[in-house]
C-alpha cells in the first residue's frame, strides 16, 4: 500500500516533474547562438573589452556560457548607421537558453556604444552541416566500392572466352538459323 502511494505521488508530480510552466533552470534547453554587435568607432579598445566583459558576465549569471569571443576589428559599414560609416565588430558564441539571450539582447539594445546587433541560432545549422558531412562520407565509401568491383567485373567477361567447345558449337548454329528467317520476312 505504501509503495502504491509513493508511485501515485510520483505520477501526480511529487517527484519534481513540472506539468508546464517555467520549471527549474535544469529543464530549459540550452542552444547555441552567435551574437554579433557593432560598437561605435570612437570607443577605445579598453571600453570595448569592458563591454564584452559585461555581456559575458550577464550570460554566465543567467546560467549560460560564452564559448568564444572574437574581436573582428574596425570595418566599414555597408550603409550609414546612427551617423557612423564604420564600427568595431565583435562576435560572441553563446550557449544559453532563450531567456538569457533575450536579456543579452535587451542589454545590447540599451547600451549606447552598441549601434547594431544581430543574434542567430546556430545549433540547427550545425546539425544540418553534420548531416551533410555524414552524407558526403557515405558517398565517398560508395565511390571507393566500384574501384574494387572493377576487377570483379572484368572476371565475368573473361569467363565466356574460356567456354568449352561444346557450348560454342551449340551457340553457332542458332545464330545463322535466325538470319535466314529475317531475310524471308523482309522479302
Amino acid at each position: 500500500m505504501a509503495a502504491m502511494a509513493i508511485a501515485d505521488q510520483a505520477i501526480a508530480g511529487g517527484s519534481g516533474w513540472s506539468q508546464g510552466g517555467s520549471g527549474g533552470k535544469g529543464n530549459r534547453m540550452s542552444r547555441l547562438y552567435e551574437v554579433m554587435f557593432i560598437v561605435r568607432p570612437d570607443v577605445v579598445e579598453e571600453e570595448i573589452d569592458k563591454l564584452i566583459a559585461g555581456f559575458t558576465a550577464s550570460v554566465t549569471q543567467g546560467g549560460g556560457e560564452v564559448k568564444t569571443t572574437e574581436k573582428m576589428g574596425r570595418r566599414k559599414l555597408a550603409y550609414m548607421v546612427r551617423k557612423f560609416n564604420d564600427g568595431n565588430y565583435v562576435l560572441l558564441t553563446v550557449e544559453a537558453n532563450g531567456a538569457v539571450v533575450l536579456e543579452l539582447e535587451r542589454r545590447l539594445r540599451v547600451t549606447e556604444q552598441v549601434i547594431k546587433f544581430i543574434t542567430v541560432r546556430i545549433d540547427e545549422e550545425e546539425k544540418r552541416l553534420a548531416k551533410v558531412k555524414a552524407l558526403r562520407n557515405s558517398r565517398r565509401k560508395r565511390s571507393a566500392e566500384p574501384v574494387a568491383a572493377a576487377p570483379a567485373a572484368a572476371a565475368p567477361e573473361a569467363a565466356p572466352a574460356t567456354a568449352t567447345p561444346e557450348e560454342t558449337s551449340e551457340a553457332a548454329p542458332e545464330a545463322p538459323a535466325a538470319a535466314p528467317e529475317t531475310a524471308q520476312a523482309s522479302a
